[in-house]
């Protein structure tokens, strides 16, 4: 399929960009103060040009790792933590240094998983990084390793970015990595870069499934973020972040890595979040009736539809919604809590007043508070 990219990318205006481990770092695995410098001088230049840019920057252990004198990247997760508190320190100094020779600030922010599944700090989060862009500052995001355990973190930077995305709203994310795109192998035997994908089923059959050396993810954890992205309606480049001039060229609309095209129609930030920020609470099993009626027909949940109710949650959590053993096709907003639920699962509209004791919602999740994920 030919593919203007120009195109695809003339109106984004506000992007995402990741920055693996890999990226930032010399053969020895310690942070690489020019590379710093050119990723900076090239957001600058985007930042000149009307755009606005959010720097997901990994690299805060690998500079630990350097300032400590370590041998090597830590296995243990205490002195992982240990070389994160002390890298980070090195890393947001080094950016500072950069962005100051072009004239523009940095502000740090660190998060956990918890600051963007909880909503209230889901929306302070965002009003902050607001407030960074209008500043004119280039917001540096990692993800707060110093502190985070398994249950809080996201584990790599991909999916960090691509929350993000939702958080603010991009019309572009660009992953940039220790490679040069998706690969696939030509007729000669080959490898070359897959300039565009419109499905990811198709990229993942090509994915290789390797692990960077340094960094935590790998292409998997790439194309999983930027599932999740797409089908946002947001594109997605990857490409490899130690070409010269990589990002103003990506930008510019040159074939520079592999462009993902977004699903056709954009969620709003509140549906993006509910669908794949927030940790859902519970799983409601529903029938497959009620499954084509929210998938196919745009039809809210009933309580008619719904069949099991697993996990305990309120009146307002996310739920994930699947049939039988199925992985979940849908999440949303629960009009019920699972208690509640459990009292009216299976039962008509008409009996919900008689079976809670008062008046109450038709819906157990209405189609407005309601995302198809596949």
């Amino acid at each position: 399929m030919a593919v203007d990219r120009r195109q695809v990318l003339a109106n984004a205006r506000r992007l995402v960009v990741k920055v693996g481990s890999n990226v930032l770092t010399s053969r020895t695995g310690a942070l690489d103060v020019r590379r710093v410098h050119h990723l900076a001088e090239q957001v600058s230049t985007l930042c000149d040009g009307g755009k606005e840019v959010i720097v997901v920057s990994s690299g805060a252990i690998a500079a630990g790792v350097g300032e400590l004198g370590l041998p090597g990247r830590p296995k243990a997760m205490p002195e992982l933590q240990a070389a994160a508190a002390v890298g980070q320190g090195r890393l947001i100094r080094t950016y500072n240094e950069c962005f100051r020779r072009h004239g523009r600030c940095v502000g740090q922010v660190l998060l956990t998983r918890e600051d963007l599944e909880d909503r209230a700090r889901f929306l302070n989060t965002r009003n902050t990084l607001r407030a960074l862009l209008d500043l004119g500052c280039v917001p540096i995001i990692n993800e707060n390793d110093s502190v985070s355990v398994e249950e809080i973190r996201y584990g790599d930077n991909d999916f960090l970015a691509a929350h993000l995305a939702t958080l603010i709203l991009a019309d572009l994310v660009v992953i940039l990595s220790a490679v040069d795109g998706v690969l696939e192998v030509d007729a000669t035997g080959r490898p070359r870069v897959v300039s565009v994908v419109e499905r990811i089923a198709d990229a993942v059959r090509l994915d290789t499934g390797e692990k960077s050396a340094r960094g935590t993810g790998g292409m998997s954890s790439k194309l999983r973020a930027a599932d999740i992205v797409t089908r946002a309606g947001v594109p997605v480049v990857i490409a490899g972040g130690k070409q010269p001039n990589v990002l103003t060229r990506a930008l510019a609309g040159e074939a520079v890595g592999t462009l993902f095209l977004p699903a056709e129609r954009r969620m709003t930030s509140r549906k993006r979040w509910i669908g794949f920020t927030a940790r859902p609470a519970g799983r409601l099993i529903v029938d497959d009736g009620a499954r084509r009626a929210l998938a196919e027909r745009g039809k809210s949940l009933l309580a008619s539809g719904v069949r099991a109710v697993h996990g305990t949650f309120a009146k307002g959590d996310v739920v994930a919604l699947a049939v039988g053993q199925d992985e979940p096709f849908a999440r949303g907003l629960a009009n019920y809590s699972s208690a509640e639920l459990a009292l009216i699962q299976g039962h008509h509209t008409r009996d919900i007043q008689s079976r809670l004791g008062r008046s109450a919602s038709a819906e157990v999740v209405h189609r407005d508070n309601l995302v198809i994920l596949g």
